[in-house]
């Protein structure tokens, strides 16, 4: 018998004797550490933020009075026509913020990508700016907004803009940093200028994944639309907000009933959108 198919367990080894078992790889004072400092982060975070599963168990008979008052839903003509009038609303905020921050957001990920930025402080500045746009939360600028503005789905589809423009630009920008280099340096040694490069080398190669990531963040925009209508950016989100301040709560579920209809339907026709494009 070799001596790999020994050390293998195999076999036994010559004279009868049992494989020595496999030895274990002692725990390293860093991975202690690190499961340490895990194990501390939880236990911080779970008494930060109260926790506590006997309080939600105590609290059985709150929610059962409210699902009693909330079921069945409210389905009569004038609240399901209002309620279809506002998804539609929430559907206008989600398109134009997501269509309408395309432009910034594609000059902010050309600027912040390596691949078309060779110049050093122009790529900290654009990655900065888009850093801002996506650490404010779409909610934050939806409050901005509403005071700028007032009330209405106007405040929500500037929130979404400024906010999707940073997530988008950083999206769009490190898809770009991804791509096969070879056109680009090629183009560059013939002298062509950064915009040829970017429009001829560097675009064409990533359109399909512009076109994906746009599609994946107009489906999550519609989403937000909900959250910046409980703010008064408009849309289904004020009048699911105005169910609840008024106690009203079958009409609060006839409207989150529409919304799922509306997140399912945009969900479908992106998917079948993304696999069209990647037949």
């Amino acid at each position: 018998m070799s001596r790999a198919a020994t050390s293998a367990g195999a076999g036994p080894l010559p004279g009868g004797a049992a494989p020595a078992p496999p030895r274990r790889r002692p725990v390293s004072a860093a991975t202690a550490a690190v499961a340490v400092l895990v194990v501390a982060a939880h236990v911080l975070a779970w008494r930060g933020t109260e926790f506590s599963p006997v309080a939600l168990l105590q609290g059985w008979r709150g929610m059962a009075d409210f699902l009693e008052q909330a079921l069945p839903p409210d389905l009569s003509a004038g609240v399901l026509l209002t309620g279809a009038r506002a998804a539609l609303v929430t559907l206008a905020i989600g398109l134009l913020g997501t269509t309408l921050s395309v432009p910034s957001a594609l000059v902010l990920a050309l600027l912040a990508a390596r691949t078309t930025t060779p110049n050093r402080w122009a790529y900290q500045a654009a990655r900065s700016v888009l850093s801002f746009l996506r650490a404010v939360p779409d909610v934050v600028f939806a409050l901005v907004f509403v005071t700028a503005v007032g009330l209405g789905p106007f405040a929500g589809v500037l929130a979404l803009i400024f906010h999707n423009t940073g997530v988008m630009g950083k999206l769009w920008a490190e898809a770009m940093e991804e791509i096969d280099l070879g056109p680009r340096d090629a183009l560059r040694v013939s002298g062509a200028s950064g915009t040829q490069v970017a429009a001829h080398a560097v675009l064409p190669s990533v359109v399909p994944q512009f076109v994906g990531l746009l599609l994946y963040r107009f489906d999550v925009n519609v989403r937000s639309s909900l959250v910046l209508g409980l703010v008064g950016a408009g849309g289904i989100g004020f009048l699911v907000n105005q169910s609840i301040k008024l106690f009203r709560f079958g009409e609060m579920v006839t409207h989150l009933m529409l919304v799922m209809v509306l997140v399912v339907a945009v969900d479908q026709l992106s998917a079948h959108v993304r696999r069209r494009i990647g037949a």
